[in-house]
């Protein structure tokens, strides 16, 4: 199903001791509270990632590249997986479960939304992505308790008020506001160039050709039917139509000669690097800031969103600080330091 990586040795990643077979069925990295995080855990959390670089699928072990794709994401990889372990963890202490009937549901629905109705075609998915029945439930269950800890512990003791909301709309009023913009038809008639630049004929003609196609317009004839007719500019596929586009984006000249336009006015023909344009203002709004009541769930979502994250971070370092952890990967421990340093860090920030 999902394209493998060839690259299985080099996720050893760090340098791991190599312990005696007879010592060790598997590799332990670090524990957590008496839960441990796996070797092949872990490197299986590097492949998924990995197999979201699409420009390092035909990397090998040896490429500097994949070797330093490894190297960045690791940090924050193996402070997800202690992060996780402890929101398990709570789940566990809070009688979580993940029912048969449950997760009977969740099984069809994943087979519904994949096309897998059929039984032995979702027994051979989960082969091919080297999964049983119940590694399927054990990650299910996971994802479930992860999610419910959160909601339960976090999520659900947020709220905004009413002046955290209105002080967040006065520091950020700039972003509920939309600028002045305007829609524009436009007609070209273009300026052949030929090997020694501009012929003065010519240019006269179509300036001629221009001011022709201007007084038809003025005389009450279509301005669209006109520029599809007409214009040598690609715009004349839909009438010439161009935007709506913000002001600030014209040229201070035209700005200025669009601003003391009406609504369906018509320029005189302007020269351009092409030729002679033609243009009409087809429409025209005012710059327009949401007034507070109007932004109110937007603002909510916004300044929920952030004390979300920043309550989330607060709850993990509460569970780390309870927690017995002990390392078994030197060079692990030092990328779960310097991510959690990084992390907390941006969090007095």
């Amino acid at each position: 199903m999902l394209k493998r990586l060839a690259v299985p040795a080099l996720l050893v990643l760090l340098a791991s001791p190599v312990l005696p077979a007879q010592d060790i069925i598997e590799q332990v990295l670090v524990k957590v509270n008496g839960d441990i995080v796996t070797k092949t855990e872990f490197e299986a959390r590097q492949v998924s990632v990995l197999r979201q670089r699409p420009e390092l699928a035909q990397a090998n072990e040896n490429s500097a590249e994949l070797r330093k794709a490894v190297a960045e994401l690791t940090p924050n990889l193996i402070l997800d997986a202690v992060d996780e372990l402890l929101l398990i963890q709570r789940g566990r202490e809070m009688g979580m479960a993940l029912g048969d009937q449950q997760f009977s549901q969740i099984v069809e629905n994943i087979k519904k939304q994949n096309n897998l109705e059929d039984d032995a075609k979702f027994q051979a998915a989960l082969q091919q992505e080297g999964m049983t029945m119940a590694d399927l439930r054990r990650n299910l269950e996971k994802q479930m308790f992860v999610s419910q800890v959160q909601q339960r512990d976090v999520i659900d003791k947020i709220s905004v008020t009413e002046d955290e909301a209105k002080a967040f709309y006065e520091q950020h009023r700039n972003e509920f506001t939309s600028p002045a913009e305007i829609t524009l038809r436009e007609i070209l008639i273009e300026v052949p160039v030929g090997e020694r630049g501009i012929n003065a004929a010519q240019d006269d003609e179509a300036k001629a050709e221009a001011e022709a196609v201007r007084q038809r317009a003025l005389a009450g004839e279509p301005f669209a039917r006109l520029a599809a007719e007409a214009s040598d500019a690609s715009s004349k596929a839909n009438g010439g139509l161009i935007g709506p586009i913000s002001r600030e984006e014209l040229a201070p000249a035209l700005q200025t000669e669009i601003d003391a336009m009406k609504v369906g006015e018509i320029t005189e023909p302007l020269r351009t690097q092409r030729g002679y344009q033609i243009l009409q203002l087809e429409a025209r709004s005012q710059t327009k800031t949401r007034s507070f009541e109007e932004a109110r769930s937007d603002i909510s979502q916004r300044v929920g969103d952030e004390k979300l994250r920043s309550e989330r971070l607060k709850y993990l370092e509460r569970l780390r600080g309870q927690a017995t952890i002990t390392w078994r990967n030197d060079e692990l421990k030092k990328a779960y330091e310097q991510a959690l340093a990084d992390r907390r860090k941006a969090l007095e920030g």
